[in-house]
């Protein structure tokens, strides 16, 4: 009998192949090598390939669906419970032949070329910004250590650093100086860097129109519309608003048993950065919400609960309001009301 399920377990250099018939015996067993792979699935009839959603997973798919091959992704914590014995290769791709097969199973969108290149900017900059906010805040423990104080703020840092160096000039050794604006120098560089990933993003943002259509939502920019857009991709993929925002991470996590029903914080599930850019754009409109008397939905959940849970329901709403617009193809609108 020919194998039609197969798992793979996917390496740096040597990947783990397990493949059943349509009995679900054991037809293979086998070790391939990095620049086997292609050869190996070229040869074999198509069938059904389940990997984990791991690093290289979305280019292995690509490949082996240009073969005739039905590739599916499975989220790594799903395929744990399938693990019969201790963790080997051999045991992995078992685990992930026999979780591909569930009906009930759920499965990892594949992402094309361009939406992994937007991404991989997205990475980038999120590293600098990360690296930058390192070196800010060294410059002022160093600082703070000879009782010179600077304000927060990255502006307010490269304004007033150079004017303290010279104002203390006197008292301060040489060396320290020349040290700080050292330091000082690698955060413009860093400062630079991020700049000019925004530039690319804001660039991509305006080539795609989802993309644009998503930058309507109050407390959503091209940052957060451009990952948006790159990170879910299909939108049909989820079967309502909610389920994407619980991809997210932005839905309660349940403790429930015997008919009780116990809700807890959010889960933070998914994927952390865009649940991270959907809080910080909450967070802003609340922000800017202060200034304003209109009562509305925001306000009346602000004069009841604290502006960090009020941050987290705008992001969950805002989440569902962008699986609206991406799976029916809609355009935003504030004065909009379901039927």
């Amino acid at each position: 009998m020919k194998i039609t399920v197969c798992g793979v377990d996917l390496a740096k250099e040597v990947f783990q192949f397990h493949g059943v018939n349509a009995a679900g015996k054991v037809e293979k067993r086998i070790q391939l090598r990095r620049g086997k792979v292609m050869e190996f699935f070229a040869n074999m009839a198509p069938c059904l390939i389940g990997m984990e959603a791991c690093g290289s997973a979305h280019y292995w798919a690509r490949q082996l669906q240009s073969l005739g091959h039905t590739v599916k992704l499975i989220a790594p914590q799903f395929v744990k419970p399938y693990v019969k014995t201790n963790k080997h290769d051999a045991a992995d791709a078992e685990a992930i032949c026999e979780a591909v097969q569930r009906p009930s199973m759920r499965f990892v969108p594949i992402k094309n070329i361009e939406q992994q290149a937007i991404l991989a900017v997205h990475t980038a900059r999120a590293g600098f910004v990360k690296q930058r906010t390192a070196q800010a805040n060294q410059i002022r423990g160093l600082l703070a250590e000879f009782g010179l104080i600077v304000p927060k703020g990255l502006a307010l840092l490269k304004e007033r650093v150079p004017t303290l160096l010279d104002e203390a000039k006197d008292e301060l050794p040489g060396a320290f100086r020349q040290t700080i604006l050292e330091l000082l120098d690698h955060l413009n560089v860093l400062d630079k860097r991020v700049k000019q990933f925004e530039l690319e993003i804001q660039n991509w943002h305006r080539s795609n129109s989802m993309s644009q259509r998503l930058e309507k939502i109050p407390g959503i920019g091209p940052i957060t519309a451009s990952a948006l857009v790159a990170a879910i991709g299909n939108a049909k993929h989820f079967a309502n608003g909610r389920q994407l925002a619980a991809w997210l991470g932005l839905v309660p996590k349940q403790h429930s048993t015997g008919g009780r029903t116990n809700l807890l914080g959010i889960s933070k599930r998914g994927d952390t950065y865009l649940r991270t850019l959907l809080i910080h754009g909450a967070r802003a409109v609340i922000r800017h919400a202060a200034n304003k008397i209109k009562q509305d939905w925001l306000h009346s959940l602000l004069s009841r609960r604290h502006k960090n849970i009020a941050a987290v329901a705008l992001a969950n709403k805002n989440a569902r309001t962008v699986w609206a617009l991406l799976a029916h193809d809609r355009e935003f609108r504030v004065d909009y009301a379901a039927a």
